[in-house]
């Protein structure tokens, strides 16, 4: 709007400003490729040719700012210029091919830049000592060939390796012919190329470059990235370098990738560097954005004052950018970071990005860059940009330079460590090595399904690197470098080629090299055919040393253990079968893990084990694994935390870690960007933040402080970089599949330049072999009757799996479908397989065992009716002779039962005369007792009082010699109850007077304790004489003899009183109990008179009543025996009569049965070879069309019947899988009646993996919903805003979800759900989606459709999923449109055959639900079936229900069969509407914008119906549909076609 006449910005915030009438604007363009018609016309052009400014204007500039010390030689450059530079210009134009396309004011300013720096020695600033008169004669007489040598590393220094060969001869053969003639003396020597020699001013002579160097003396010691072995090449290289930087020029390093460029640079920046100059390395990738370099650069400078900064104080920064000319271009074809230098270039500096956007000045900072040409994602960088350099090319290094490094370094190592043997094969390995580097490199050229095959310098170098790993221990023979030595070429080589012939064609040529070389034939070598190298063979070696593996059986036993032991260790175990082929892929794993800065890059559809074997191979050599985790909204700043975590544990922690990184986690292309930076430098631009800066800073310093190296900012992160360097493995798992792959290799080429790759190869015959053997260990497959099954299985299996690689090529070629068969899709056929037959095989078994047992049952019946009807028979005569023994018994029975009664009656009246007698007796018992039991309880007292006193209490009562006046007492008492004489002594108080002592008689009496007590305790109470009693009377009757009172004196003789006062008390109570124990003992006597009388009479009647019992019980026995007959006959009768209503009910099933039964035995045999052909078409079949499918099932048919697998006649997945009832259920909603829908809706219904539906007619979808509209289903699409949390909802509910219109690409959020990773929490079933961690029920269904027509999934998408192409079939669009017009025309025979479908569908079910009841109830059965009235009923009432129904069916079928009849006059319509939409679908092949719904043609098809002509006569009617649809249709599509293909849509 601007360059219109009225000059008004309009801006897009509405604002309109107006630019006065003396403002105008300028643009100065390199070309118009992009302005817009609108600009040019508005714009006036001025065109400027550049050759019309020639190069004389910038050769009066330089000469103007020469020093005053060359003013007198200004002619003498003048003339050699003109005589050089304008000639050499046109001659690099028109004959020589530059790396780099430069212009001639770049070649020109480049030749003055290299004059400076020649002559800045000469060069004398202010208050410097002037130059000697010497001195300037010295720089008159070398100035020409100092010319000279500008020229050379300026005009002839852009091209390539043979350029230089013509830029020599021709600089020669112009010096030779020009009227300058300082200039023929000035040239270096004839002996060589102008490019061999460097010019010496201290010598003022030319020399040859390796005399301007020191000898290099290698050490084999150091480590390999750090040997740099000089040649010709670099040192005039790194000559040319320092001088530029010395003199401030910026300089750009252009070649082909391997020449050099970056570890010329790199080596001579940080080595032999002034101090205060500072180095900085970047390196550009496609992604590489404006504020990522902004950022970048920003973060290494330091304010100097306001707007200006820059290195630190003193310092002078050298900012290297690797790879300059990769950043990707944008729409207008500017490359944003290039821009942005060349920013600082024009202008000194940039714009800051925050408000208010201040201009940031860029000081004390120089450029130097590397790149190689455009081409291969590298990209055309603009001259506004690139006439800021001095171009440098760096030519392809020579077979001799290549030599001399190689040569040096690995004979330094042979001569250290190996005897003269080795050490001879040096240089001969060396040519062999360089000579197949070469060959690889011309013949094997990259192309679009190789674009992998780049070779560079860096893989020779990886070769030689190898070999320096021999081990000098274990290594004293040639042929054991020579095996080394192939072995590293395999590995560096032949590893990334991808098919057989590239690989056939490397071995041809190592045993070409080594005839040629070494005459050895390969086998000479390696004898066992296998080559394997590795360190792990001896678990827990220190330290590991890396040899040749011989023994494979070894070597399979020390990896499983390996594996065993990680499965034992982690949470998540891997099933694995180690095959060789594995095995060798892990160690080419270990082996790149082991190597410094070893990076590598697994090449592999998904599945194909790169990162299970990545895992175990960082187990096998100690490392940790880290691998990110792709969840729902993970983005760059998840990416960079997980990065920094990584680089984190490798540059603080140094711990040796795998980065394992898939190309399935490629949220972002950005994360490619910081790979390919990891790759490079081991940095990743910007990611580390003050805190983590000063982490890494803390953690450093003591590692610095120990080496003795100065403690710096620069030095701090060197050495951090280098940790991650030496501790980071990079292992990245690729698919090459797709143009994404040979994208990324060229956006980001340090994916192929710095790690090894490893292309991982279709599964070979014997490890298909293997893993299936392994998978079938548990199965039992092979027989006496099959002994061979096991290995036709195995066999089948890998020739299944064969058959669909390559029917995939050709379904590709023909149709440009693809379908990709991975390592895992042969793993879900092996799990198929054995889920299948073991379903199958307890299906046919269970179905056989209840025909079985219904069969016996019957069978059994059929036997027992006989033998019924015979004992029946033979029951009558002897159930009425049983009767009438049982009524003889009865007349006997009764006599005898009146003679009993009678005898009872006596017994009874005995029985209570005894009662009363008995009563009497226990009345005069119970007297007596009650008196006595007035005596008892003191005598109880005495008695336990007694038992309490010890043989002690006594003694110490005998040993008294003067008693107490109570134990006296009691002892006199005492000797009265033993009737013990008293002594008789004088009285003390009466003269003359005896009274008797009783102590005496008391000692005796107590002279054995134990005697006494037991004698006390053994007294006859009841015969204690009235003397004794009336002699004790007196002491009772006194107060002192009590117990209270004894217990004051003794304790012996309280208890002695005690019993006294007992036997006293007891012997009065007894005196008036005996008249009462007289009376008893006379009542007693009578009562036994009594009872004996009794007994007799009891005896009597038992005998009769014993009699009696024998009597009942032979008339009980008699009458259950008459009873038992009368049943049994019951019995017999009643069975007959069930046995008739059953065998008669079911007896109609027996033929019917048995011949199932036959069958299913012979299914059980067979079912091996359905079950084959059944998982190979549920793990294989679904993407591809009908007519493949039958190629496919006609080949594995064919296989097995090759290989005696045994297997039913035309066995398919529909015959071995339908269950009719299923099917039926399926085309009621909506399925499709075709073969292909059948086998798509089995798939659905048996695969283990969730079906994603390529269906572009919408006809699965429909199925689905209407399939699950009653369970309750949840449809959702990738573009709903919730759908994450609906799909997590079916999963804790057990619901069905449909996800609509999936595109070519999965959300890694599925991914969990899609390999259903379960596990246990809590003792339920979880799953993680996301972030969470959601409850998984078992009854969740996951259904997902696509409406694209041929999508083109990655392997990595199929191996999660059941691929099923749901595209319409002719059979199956033919019934549709035939259901369609019959609906339109006959509308009743439509409603009645819809109603028919569905009520023969539920009757067909009815059946199937009553057999299987029927065969339940009969298997169930336990015992004699006909015992079991009620089984026998309901058997019967089903069979009668079942009849019913069959009856039905077949009146139905009739009528059916009758509406069929009349629809299939409508078919032909169909048949032609259906070729009518193939015929436009193929239009879709002319443009993939020719692409029509069904639904779309339905309407129209429904539509012509309508329209067509009206007619009583049906073949007429169905004309006119023809012709009706036919043109509107073509009405219709035309419309939409290109007018050239309106002809080709006629014809078709």
């Amino acid at each position: 709007t601007v360059l219109d006449d009225n000059k008004k910005l309009c801006l897009v915030s509405g604002e309109i400003i107006q630019l006065s009438s003396s403002m105008t604007m300028m643009f100065e363009v390199e070309d118009l490729a992009v302005a817009s018609p609108a600009t040019v016309s508005r714009c006036g052009m001025v065109f400027m040719e550049p050759s019309q400014l020639g190069v004389e204007p910038l050769l009066a500039s330089w000469l103007q700012q020469l020093p005053p010390a060359l003013h007198a030689h200004k002619e003498l450059l003048a003339s050699m210029f003109r005589a050089l530079v304008p000639e050499g210009l046109a001659f690099v134009r028109k004959s020589l091919h530059e790396t780099v396309a430069t212009v001639d004011n770049n070649l020109v300013s480049s030749c003055f830049n290299i004059m400076d720096a020649l002559l800045l020695p000469w060069q004398r600033g202010v208050g410097m000592e002037p130059l000697t008169p010497d001195e300037v004669q010295t720089l008159g007489r070398i100035l020409p060939s100092l010319f000279v040598f500008a020229v050379i590393w300026s005009v002839g220094a852009s091209c390539d390796k043979s350029g230089r060969t013509k830029f020599d001869r021709w600089l020669r053969d112009t010096v030779s012919v020009t009227s300058v003639e300082v200039l023929e003396g000035a040239m270096p020597s004839r002996d060589a190329s102008v490019y061999d020699y460097c010019f010496d001013q201290e010598g003022g002579a030319w020399v040859d470059w390796m005399t301007t160097i020191p000898d290099f003396n290698c050490d084999p010691d150091k480590p390999f990235a750090e040997i740099i072995v000089p040649t010709s090449d670099t040192v005039r290289y790194t000559y040319l370098i320092d001088c530029l930087l010395a003199a401030g020029k910026h300089i750009l390093c252009v070649g082909e990738t391997g020449t050099g460029k970056t570890l010329n640079v790199s080596n001579k920046l940080l080595n032999n560097m002034p101090e205060e100059v500072v180095p900085v390395f970047l390196t550009f990738s496609a992604r590489t954005s404006a504020n990522q370099t902004q950022d970048m650069i920003d973060a290494k400078m330091e304010k100097k004052r306001k707007g200006v900064f820059g290195p630190p104080s003193g310092k002078k920064f050298v900012m290297f950018v690797d790879d300059l000319n990769m950043p990707q271009r944008e729409k207008y074809f500017a490359q944003p970071p290039i821009e942005l230098l060349r920013q600082w270039f024009d202008h000194g500096g940039w714009y800051e990005r925050k408000p208010p956007c201040p201009f940031r000045a860029i000081t004390d900072t120089q450029f130097v860059g590397s790149m190689g040409p455009p081409g291969g994602g590298r990209n055309p960088v603009t001259n506004r940009l690139l006439r800021h350099f001095n171009f440098i090319s760096f030519a392809e290094m020579s077979d001799q330079s290549v030599n001399r490094i190689f040569t040096t370094i690995l004979g330094a190592f042979f001569r250290r460590y190996f005897n003269e043997e080795i050490q001879g094969i040096n240089q001969s390995l060396l040519a062999a090595t360089i000579q197949i580097y070469n060959t690889i490199r011309n013949e094997m050229l990259p192309t679009p399904s190789k674009s992998h095959y780049t070779f560079n310098l860096r893989d020779l170098s990886k070769v030689v690197q190898g070999c320096m790993r021999a081990d000098p221990k274990s290594t004293s023979d040639k042929k054991q470098i020579l095996s080394l030595w192939l072995h590293e070429c395999s590995r560096v080589f032949e590893d990334r080629l991808n098919n057989q012939a590239d690989h056939d064609w490397f071995r041809k040529q190592q045993v070409m090299l080594l005839d040629q070389h070494f005459r050895l034939g390969y086998e000479d070598i390696v004898p066992q055919g296998r080559l394997i190298y590795g360190d792990f063979l001896i678990p827990g070696a220190d330290p590991k040393v890396y040899k040749q593996i011989t023994d494979m059986d070894r070597l399979v036993k020390v990896v499983e253990e390996y594996l065993e032991d990680y499965n034992s260790m982690s949470n998540t175990p891997m099933k694995l079968v180690m095959f060789l082929d594995a095995i060798e892929h892990v160690s080419r794993i270990t082996r790149v893990m082991r190597l410094p800065l070893g990076n590598a890059l697994l090449l592999g559809v998904g599945g194909s084990g790169r990162q299970s074997l990545t895992r175990l191979a960082a187990f096998m050599e100690d490392y940790e694994v880290y691998q990110i985790e792709v969840a729902k909204g993970y983005g760059a700043h998840e990416w960079r935390e997980d990065l920094k975590r990584v680089l984190m544990k490798c540059g603080i922690e140094g711990k040796e870690l795998v980065f394992l990184f898939t190309d399935t986690q490629i949220v972002q292309e950005a994360f490619l960007e910081d790979i390919n930076n990891i790759l490079n430098s081991g940095e990743v631009p910007n990611l580390f933040l003050n805190d983590d800066l000063e982490t890494i800073g803390s953690a450093m310093r003591p590692l610095l402080m120990k080496d003795g190296v100065p403690v710096t900012k620069n030095a701090i992160y060197t050495l951090f970089l280098g940790r991650v360097r030496a501790y980071l493995h990079l292992v990245l798992c690729f698919s090459p599949i797709g143009d994404a792959f040979r994208q990324r290799l060229r956006m980001f080429p340090s994916l192929v330049n710095c790690c090894t790759i490893d292309w991982f190869q279709e599964w070979p015959d014997e490890a298909l072999r293997s893993v299936a053997f392994n998978f079938f260990s548990d199965v039992e497959l092979s027989s006496e009757a099959h002994p061979q099954l096991l290995e036709g299985v195995v066999d089948s299996c890998v020739y299944v799996h064969q058959s669909v690689e390559r029917w995939s090529r050709v379904y590709h070629e023909q149709l440009r479908r693809y379908n990709y068969v991975t390592p895992t899709s042969y793993l879900e056929l092996l799990g198929t397989f054995i889920r299948l037959l073991s379903d199958k095989r307890n299906e046919i078994n269970n179905g056989r065992r209840r025909l079985e047992v219904g069969l016996q049952k019957l069978l059994s019946t059929a036997a027992q009716v006989e033998v019924m009807q015979r004992e029946l028979k033979g029951l009558q005569p002897i159930l009425a002779r049983t009767s009438q023994e049982v009524e003889d018994m009865m007349v006997v029975i009764t006599n005898d039962k009146k003679e009993a009664d009678e005898t009872k009656k006596i017994v009874e009246q005995q029985e209570k005369e005894a009662n009363v007698q008995a009563a009497n007796a226990k009345e005069i018992a119970d007297d007596a007792q009650r008196d006595l039991d007035e005596a008892l309880p003191a005598l109880d007292a005495a008695v336990a009082s007694l038992k309490n006193l010890s043989r002690n209490d006594v003694v110490e009562v005998k040993s008294l010699q003067n008693p107490p006046q109570g134990v006296k007492l009691v002892m006199e008492a005492a000797c009265i109850m033993f009737d013990e004489k008293p002594v008789m002594v004088n009285d003390p108080n009466r003269l003359g007077k005896k009274i008797p002592n009783y102590w005496e008689p008391a000692k005796k009496l107590l002279a054995d304790p134990g005697k006494f007590l037991e004698s006390l305790l053994q007294y006859d109470k009841d015969n204690i004489s009235d003397g004794v009693i009336k002699k004790v009377e007196p002491y009772i009757l006194m107060e002192e003899f009590t117990p209270d009172a004894v217990s004051k004196v003794s304790k012996a003789c309280t208890s002695i009183c005690m019993w006294v006062r007992a036997m006293y008390v007891y012997h009065n109570v007894a005196l008036q109990v005996a008249p009462k124990r007289e009376a008893l003992l006379a009542a007693q006597n009578e009562l036994a008179e009594t009872m004996k009388q009794l007994a007799e009479a009891q005896a009597k009647l038992k005998a009769v009543e014993e009699k009696m019992e024998v009597l009942q019980a032979q008339y009980m026995e008699a009458m259950g025996k008459k009873e038992g007959l009368a049943k049994q006959v019951h019995e017999c009768t009643v069975k007959l009569q069930r046995a008739d209503k059953l065998i008669g009910g079911l007896g109609g099933e027996r033929i019917r049965w048995q011949a199932t039964v036959d069958q299913l035995t012979k299914d059980l045999v067979n079912v091996v070879g359905d079950v084959v052909i059944a998982a190979g078409s549920i793990a294989y079949s679904g993407p591809f069309t009908p007519v493949f499918r039958a190629h496919l099932l006609a080949e594995w048919t064919e296989h097995l019947h090759k290989k005696l697998v045994p297997h039913s006649e035309g066995c398919n997945l529909i015959k071995t899988l339908q269950d009719p009832v299923k099917v039926r259920a399926w085309t009621i909603s909506g399925l499709p009646t075709d073969n292909v829908s059948i086998e798509n809706a089995i798939i659905v219904s048996k695969a283990r993996r969730w079906p994603l539906m390529i269906d572009p007619q919408g006809q699965a979808n429909k199925w689905i919903k209407n399939m699950e509209r009653d369970s309750g289903l949840d449809v959702i699409k990738l573009s709903d805003k919730d759908f994450l949390r609906t799909l997590e909802n079916g999963v804790r509910f057990g619901r069905a979800v449909l996800l609509e219109n999936v595109g070519e690409v999965l959300e890694a959020a599925f991914e969990p759900l899609l390999l259903k990773q379960t596990f246990k929490q809590g003792g339920s079933e979880v799953i993680k989606i996301g972030d969470n961690i959601i409850p998984y029920h078992s009854d969740f269904k996951f259904y997902m459709t696509t409406k694209l027509r041929n999508p083109h999934y990655a392997p990595e998408v199929s191996v999660k999923v059941s691929l099923l192409n749901f595209f319409v079939t002719t059979e199956g669009l033919e019934e549709q449109l035939l259901g369609t017009v019959v609906t339109q025309e006959r509308p009743d025979l439509a409603n009645l055959k819809s109603q028919l479908t569905v009520n023969n569908a539920k009757m067909k079910k009815e059946l199937q639900d009553i057999e299987d009841k029927i065969l339940h109830m009969l298997s169930n059965s336990q015992g004699n079936i006909l015992d079991d009235e009620e089984l026998i009923n309901t058997l019967a009432q089903s069979k009668i229900t079942s009849n019913e129904i069959s009856a039905k069916v077949a009146e139905a079928e009739v009528t059916e069969k009758q509406i069929d009849e009349t629809r299939e006059l409508y078919r032909p319509v169909a048949v032609r509407a259906s070729l009518l939409f193939f015929c436009i679908s193929d239009l879709a092949m002319v443009d993939p914008m020719y692409q029509y719904s069904l639904l779309w043609f339905v309407n129209l098809f429904v539509a012509s119906v309508n329209a067509a002509a009206k007619d009583p006569e049906l073949p007429q009617r169905l004309a006119n549909i023809y012709d009706h649809f036919t043109y509107s249709l073509y009405c219709n599509v035309c419309r939409s076609l290109f007018e050239k293909d309106k002809l080709l849509f006629a014809f078709l």
